[in-house]
């Protein structure tokens, strides 16, 4: 998404949200979503009334649940396994977008799990951790392709069920992370070098979003799936580095909020009494802590350094990790990347995540045990 719409975008958007919403909730697919619910109840009706812990975790996303499955195709490509990634945690480079550990890892120890091993590196793993779960989120991707050539949602539900035939599932997969950041209407935004683009592509995003939510729980088995929503993208410093990193982007954010409604409404028509579908909401963290911090955001912590990211490039157009030909540093590293809320230009710090995990964690332990 750009900045660099008028205001009178602000109707276009109000429209686009009101034909997402009733695209998605029309009487037809709210009978076809009731037909679904009737037949998961069938199948999973000779599992039992237990509600025992979840034995196994399955992540599927984007850069920001990644841990390793993006593979190393040089410093330009995959900055992530590269100095200055992974600084503080464990220390180097392990493929996570970030100065150390990232959402998958938090959303896991809420579950009182190990995180689960990245799919590409599973044959060096330990049997028992892969007995766990496994992450197939890998960075750049999402809901449909977005042109960086990296497995979508659909395609890692497809290297699960590769991996665990119905015959093998039984009637509990356990349970599924979605993890979807926007990179869909990134791609939308940069085709077309507009907003608008984006906007519009929300029904056609948030409609594949829902198919791969019924085939989770209806196909694949999950009993439980949590599911983010969308951080305010405008608050991003891909976006505030144009304002000097005062401000953040509203149209940016806007757009977020509108995939976030359609996303919502889904959710509940998909499951009305909240049994198998958890929304986790990452905007509100997100939005308290760098749109427009105030006193009753203190909770979470405080960000010296909100909307500026830890890892800088020299350039607009330059990226965390550059280096010129003599491999010196196109980027400036802060001294303390607990101060601020942004790694690089779009995915937060580990303090970062561990502060949007205070206001999640009760959340998912309340989700499971229900």
């Amino acid at each position: 998404m750009d900045n660099h719409q008028s205001h009178p975008a602000l109707a276009t958007m109000a429209l686009l949200l009101c034909v997402v919403v009733v695209a998605l909730l029309s009487p037809a697919a709210e009978a076809l979503d009731e037909e679904l619910r009737k037949q998961s109840n069938i199948s999973s009706s000779g599992c039992g009334n237990g509600k025992p812990p979840p034995s196994s975790l399955w992540v599927f996303g984007d850069s920001y649940a990644d841990t390793g499955n993006l593979g190393d195709l040089g410093r330009e490509l995959t900055h992530a396994w590269y100095d200055p990634y992974g600084l503080s945690f464990p220390g180097r480079p392990t493929g996570r977008f970030s100065d150390g550990r990232v959402l998958t890892d938090f959303i896991a120890s809420a579950m009182g799990m190990p995180t689960p091993v990245a799919y590409k590196l599973r044959r060096g793993a330990a049997r028992g951790l892969l007995a766990r779960g496994m992450n197939f989120a890998v960075g750049g991707s999402g809901v449909l392709d977005t042109g960086n050539f990296q497995r979508n949602i659909s395609a890692q539900i497809d290297l699960f069920q590769a991996q665990h035939p119905p015959s093998s599932r039984g009637c509990d997969a356990g349970v599924a992370v979605v993890v979807v950041s926007g990179n869909d209407y990134s791609y939308a935004a940069d085709k077309d070098n507009s907003t608008n683009a984006a906007i519009a592509y929300i029904p056609t995003v948030v409609r594949r979003l829902r198919e791969q939510l019924r085939r989770l729980r209806d196909e694949v088995g999950m009993r439980k799936v949590v599911v983010t929503n969308l951080h305010p993208m405008g608050c991003t410093p891909l976006f505030t580095r144009a304002l000097n990193y005062s401000g953040c982007d509203p149209l940016a954010n806007m757009g977020a909020a509108q995939h976030n409604t359609a996303l919502q409404s889904v959710l509940a028509a998909l499951d009305p009494t909240n049994r198998t579908f958890l929304l986790l909401d990452l905007n509100a963290p997100f939005a308290a802590l760098v749109d427009s911090p105030s006193p009753e955001s203190s909770s979470l912590g405080r960000f010296a350094e909100p909307r500026r990211p830890c890892c800088e490039s020299l350039s607009a157009d330059g990226y965390c990790g550059q280096q010129d030909d003599n491999g010196k540093r196109q980027y400036t590293l802060c001294t303390d990347p607990g101060n601020h809320f942004y790694w690089d230009d779009v995915h937060p710090t580990q303090a970062a995540w561990a502060a949007v995990a205070q206001t999640f964690r009760p959340n998912i332990q309340a989700f499971l045990s229900a």
